[in-house]
């Protein structure tokens, strides 16, 4: 690694680890839909300003944003929203957990949909121990209602995730255009269709204190913008598949944080259930030695 690359995943782990803390504050003074809509606002006036610093064009093709607007909503609003929402009704802790979960969703649906033709031994026993992981993470011998249904909105938010993965990747990455270019593409077409609906979908009343303000903005500026760009230099520096490894930190940060400043319980089924969940997603990322070349899958996109 480039000297400054290991301080750089480790301050991106904090970033994105740090959202789902973010998350639960917030939701003390705003809606869901709220706090959607302000982090990918604020993202996009960061994510623009780099942009323009950088004088890096923007996608020309019609056909190009037309796949940007169904990015942005699998990639960013729904996941957003259904996080949000669940944190209502699951800790912290549990919604950064279960986040993990996302690299099995995409292997699922890379293999369903015949991006990649190989379903090895080692891939179906990594979404098992993943699915097993799940569900200790989920507990549901010990949850109410309220707190299954919110860890079923957290899967949705990392199974959107998987779809949008595999969307970007077949519809986005060979586009000859660079990972911030795609990444501040995609956060302003959701802030704008966002500002758009605001007035008829987050009429909700709002309780600006010092901690949802602060939260709100922390989400927005650095788990949306400064995040991106961190990943982006990353990429640039070590090559995707080392700025992936961030995932595997993510659990780790939301969990501490949470027990620390939320004074969220650590159970051995959160405790066991992520580390089945991260075994899994070794065994699932694991690939074949020699695949045919003709059936060779393009890059994945890395924004």
């Amino acid at each position: 690694m480039r000297p400054g690359s290991p301080l750089r995943l480790g301050l991106l782990a904090l970033l994105w680890g740090s959202s789902f803390l973010f998350i639960k504050i917030a939701l003390d003074g705003l809606s869901p839909i709220q706090i959607v809509i302000a982090r990918m606002c604020a993202g996009a006036l960061v994510l623009c300003a780099f942009l323009a610093i950088r004088r890096e064009g923007v996608p020309r093709q019609p056909s190009v944003w037309a796949h940007i607007v169904v990015a942005s909503l699998v990639a960013n609003i729904i996941p957003y929203f259904l996080f949000a929402w669940g944190e209502q009704r699951v800790d912290s802790a549990v919604a950064g957990a279960l986040n993990t979960t996302t690299p099995l969703f995409t292997f699922a649906l890379v293999l369903a949909t015949r991006t990649e033709t190989v379903a090895s031994t080692a891939r179906a026993r990594g979404l098992l121990l993943g699915f097993l992981g799940a569900l200790l993470i989920i507990a549901p011998w010990d949850s109410i209602s309220g707190g299954i249904i919110g860890a079923l909105a957290c899967l949705g938010a990392a199974t959107s995730y998987g779809v949008s993965y595999v969307y970007m990747r077949r519809y986005l990455s060979h586009r000859g255009l660079s990972p911030l270019t795609l990444a501040t593409a995609q956060i302003t077409v959701g802030a704008l269709i966002l500002a758009a609906t605001g007035p008829l979908v987050a009429r909700q009343d709002m309780h600006l204190t010092t901690a949802v303000a602060a939260s709100v903005l922390a989400l927005g500026v650095l788990g949306t913008g400064l995040a991106y760009i961190l990943n982006y230099r990353l990429i640039q520096d070590e090559g995707a598949t080392t700025a992936s490894t961030v995932t595997y930190l993510l659990p780790i940060v939301a969990v501490i944080l949470g027990a620390i400043v939320l004074a969220e319980p650590i159970t051995w089924s959160l405790f066991a259930g992520t580390a089945l969940v991260l075994a899994g997603v070794a065994l699932s990322s694991k690939r074949s030695p020699i695949p045919p070349p003709q059936l060779r899958s393009p890059p994945p996109y890395t924004a």
